[in-house]
């Protein structure tokens, strides 16, 4: 632990967001004549590098991260990430680490540790964070000044809200690519719009999203967890929609300060914010925040922090396994622990075990340089295995020296593609930022100003392009310049359908309907009229949905379906026949009805199709589906895929999915569509649910066996339930397999000697038997080796089972697959009924 000099002032700044941290250390840093600040997020130091440059100037100012470096000669003040930042201590009068409550993070805790106990300014050294840093800071620090601030405003709990209701001005947080992109999605098509913001955009690209929000061009943004470190908006509310996310090791729920640190964005300097979830975020459920938990977020107390991770900075590099010794050290002091295996430990441990790559790694400047090429983030998240295979790689060019100017320029130029969809892009960018870091080493790339100048001016063009993606998909100009225009919100509106056939909008007429056609009132003013038309359009659906209901009871009293018919009491009111697609049927009147007259039978079949496409929305993720096979996007392959698994009622065992002629970059359309391609089945999770299996049945399309409540597992004898895949005496619903499966896989992927644990507790607890699990475990590929019996005389529990993996086989059924679907007809007689 470094000794600070007796005249250097060392204080830490500690409180809740909002209480004007950041701002007061880029005063302090603007008042020296030299200074640094740490940040943890590439964004937020070019946000603060930005401030400071228009403060200092261009040629005083430096912006230091992995993969940018604008460094003038005569540079003074330095932003950057807090791996970036110079650890060297008293070179510059000023030095400050922001978020440094960060030290107990599982994976970059150990960065902002070390910069905690070495970081040191010349003359003033600052620590900002939150305040349950505060006892770990005295007790390494004792000889620092703790400064305690009380936030500017007020925030507050308000509630559970729908999406249709959210207030202007209002950031959505999703923990999730796919959620942050289906939230966007409702926005666009409800309010006009949304901005987007995750960590990993561009700068470039991050601040042209933002810039649409505080431009007042959308009143919405939706964002992941960055937006809790310090990114600044003019956000009145955040609606959480998820209060869990996946921390790297598993799902978790987020803990009261983590809360607090994304809720805080809400209401910056005097102006109070609020808080709260988006309903119906959940399976249609409601997502809340227990008392505890408000109470800790309004009046921003949480629990201390215990420990802080600790990982040796300088370790020696006399020789591989001495590297690894010093990484794998345990620190001497109580509130440090060893920091838990980082990505970069990973790698190298991946690749130390394969000989043929450690052994040519003898001389300390080959470990060192090792290790430093060990250390390239993997900014395509794509975990330790394969990117130790790109990082072993790059070791092979970077072995004998510097990497050719000529082969950068051809990868740089391969990826500097602007064509593409928003995951295209966004895996482009992730793979220039690769680029873009190893350009900036000092010694690993000849020309290497010229190739950092490259992939920086290739990210600029993806982010421009991204961008440009971003907003077609997710803003409509129109919808949100009239919304301004009006000053009104059409989603808000109270859209109403009188006795006598009148639409109402605020109580106020603004057409009629004849039958079920809406004719447009004359009367309305021409502003009033656009924006009214569009709440009437908006609710139009489910308006004509109540008047057939009204009708359809009136003349034919209470229906179901059944069997593939319509029933009134028993009896058929209407044939079920297969329509376009399986979840689209045809309904034809029983023949008892054809003696109504034609204007009467007209109006009774007209009001039976709504009232039938109403009773259909469970089936909506099936109808996503089929019409996701008409997408031109989707390619022969794809459409294939999915026709199979419509007609397969929306799961089908792998062996006949012919994944193997699926394009890899055609599976992000299919997890758009809701699809997931698990070990032995492809399914759509949201088939699976008692709503929509039960339809399925009733309406002819799937006649399998039916569980009414589609347990996750079931005694099994006989044909085998729809959705469900067998497992020895028993069957599993075929997402609950997949879950146990995942978790297998995850164990195998931590482990790092022979054979690997699995924990059995997870299908217990669903109700699956041991010697069922393993029937089941085999058919995925995975084998438990040998139980180990204690030698006579020996007590205690036996020793674990440890289990082995090996690809099932592919090019047949496994034997306890499920059955083939039961739908016979082909992928093209299904593609010709869509398209007829």
């Amino acid at each position: 632990m470094s000794k600070t000099r007796s005249d250097s002032r060392l204080r830490a700044v500690l409180g809740p967001t909002n209480t004007g941290k950041t701002h007061l250390a880029i005063e302090r840093l603007c008042g020296h004549s030299s200074g640094a600040i740490g940040f943890p997020l590439r964004l937020l130091a070019r946000e603060v590098y930005d401030k400071v440059r228009a403060i200092k100037g261009d040629r005083q100012v430096a912006l230091i991260t992995g993969e940018e470096r604008i460094e003038p000669p005569g540079a003074r003040y330095f932003l950057c990430t807090a791996e970036a930042m110079p650890r060297t201590a008293g070179e510059l009068a000023f030095v400050a680490v922001d978020e440094v409550q960060l030290a107990a993070d599982r994976e970059r805790g150990h960065i902002f540790t070390d910069r905690l106990l070495h970081a040191r300014g010349r003359e003033e050294t600052m620590l900002l964070g939150s305040s349950t840093v505060e006892p770990m800071v005295r007790a390494l620090l004792p000889e620092i000044e703790v400064e305690t601030r009380p936030r500017f405003s007020t925030l507050k709990h308000a509630g559970s809200c729908k999406l249709s209701r959210l207030p202007p001005r209002s950031a959505v947080v999703a923990f999730s690519v796919e959620q942050v992109y289906a939230v966007a999605e409702m926005l666009r098509r409800f309010r006009g719009g949304s901005a987007v913001v995750m960590g990993a955009l561009s700068p470039e690209t991050r601040n042209r999203q933002v810039e649409l929000f505080q431009s007042g061009e959308v009143d919405y943004i939706v964002a992941t967890d960055a937006i809790g470190m310090g990114l600044n908006l003019d956000v009145s509310h955040v609606a959480f929609a998820s209060l869990s996310k996946f921390d790297g090791v598993r799902q978790r729920r987020l803990t009261p300060a983590e809360m607090a640190q994304i809720a805080g964005r809400a209401g910056r300097h005097q102006q109070d914010g609020t808080f709260g979830t988006l309903s119906g975020s959940r399976n249609g459920g409601t997502l809340e925040f227990t008392d505890d938990e408000i109470y800790a977020i309004e009046q921003h107390r949480f629990a201390p922090l215990t420990h802080l991770f600790w990982r040796e900075a300088e370790p020696r590099f006399d020789s591989l396994a001495t590297l690894i010794a010093d990484l794998e050290s345990k620190p001497d002091v109580p509130e440090l622990a060893a920091a838990p295996e980082a990505i970069d430990l990973a790698v190298l441990r991946r690749l130390v075990d394969d000989l043929a790559i450690a052994d040519g790694v003898k001389t300390p400047g080959l470990v060192r340089r090792f290790w430093e090429t060990c250390q390239l983030p993997d900014f395509r998240q794509q975990g330790p295995d394969l990117h130790a295979r790109f990082v072993a790689r790059l070791w092979e060019d970077l072995r004998g020296g510097q990497i050719g100017a000529d082969f950068v320029a051809a990868r740089i130029a391969e990826l500097d593609r602007p064509e593409g969809d928003i995951d295209t892009l966004q895996g482009r960018i992730a793979a220039i930022r690769s680029w873009a870091y190893i350009c900036q080493r000092p010694d690993w790339v000849l020309a290497r100003d010229e190739m950092a100048a490259r992939a920086r001016a290739a990210e600029a063009r993806l982010s421009d392009a991204l961008h440009q993606r971003l907003t077609e998909r997710f803003v409509n100009r129109r919808t949100a310049i009239l919304m301004k225009t009006v000053g009104k919100d059409a989603g808000m509106l109270r859209v109403t359908l009188d006795e006598a056939g009148r639409v109402m909008v605020e109580d106020q007429p603004i057409g009629h309907l004849e039958g079920f056609r809406f004719v447009v009132d004359a009367g309305a003013s021409h502003e009033d009229r656009k924006l009214m038309l569009a709440a009437a359009e908006r609710h139009l659906p489910q308006l004509l949905a109540l008047k057939a209901q009204a009708l359809v009871h009136d003349e034919l009293g209470e229906l179901t379906i059944e069997q593939g018919q319509v029933l009134r009491e028993g009896r058929a009111v209407a044939q079920l026949e297969r329509g376009k697609s399986a979840s689209r049927p045809r309904l034809v009147l029983v023949r008892e009805l054809a003696v109504l007259d034609h204007a009467q039978k007209a109006r009774l079949a007209e009001a039976l199709e709504l009232w039938l496409e109403s009773s259909l929305a469970p089936l909506a993720p099936l109808r996503a589906i089929e019409e996701g096979a008409l997408s031109p996007e989707a390619g022969s392959e794809v459409r294939a895929l999915l026709l199979t698994l419509a007609s397969g009622g929306g799961s089908i065992g792998r062996e006949t999915a012919g994944l193997a002629q699926v394009p890899k970059d055609k599976r992000p359309l299919l997890r758009r569509l809701g699809v997931t391609i698990g070990s032995l089945d492809v399914f759509v999770p949201a088939l699976l649910k008692p709503a929509p299996r039960h339809l399925l049945n009733a309406i002819g399309v799937d006649r399998r066996p039916l569980r009414e409540r589609m347990e996750p597992v079931i005694a099994h004898k006989g044909p085998l339930p729809a959705g469900y895949r067998r497992a020895g005496n028993q069957a599993i619903r075929v997402d609950m397999a997949e879950k146990l499966f995942r978790a297998a896989h995850d164990q195998r992927a931590k482990s790092s000697g022979r054979g690997f644990l699995v924990d059995v507790a997870l299908a217990t607890s669903m109700g699956l038997s041991p010697d069922n699990f393993r029937l089941l475990m085999r058919d995925a590929g995975f084998r438990p080796g040998d139980s180990r019996t204690l030698a006579e005389g020996t007590f205690g529990p036996p020793a674990p089972v440890r289990w082995s993996w090996r690809p099932p086989r592919k090019d047949r059924p496994t034997p306890q697959s499920a059955p083939r679907p039961v739908a016979q007809s082909s992928a093209f007689a299904a593609l010709a009924d869509l398209v007829r």
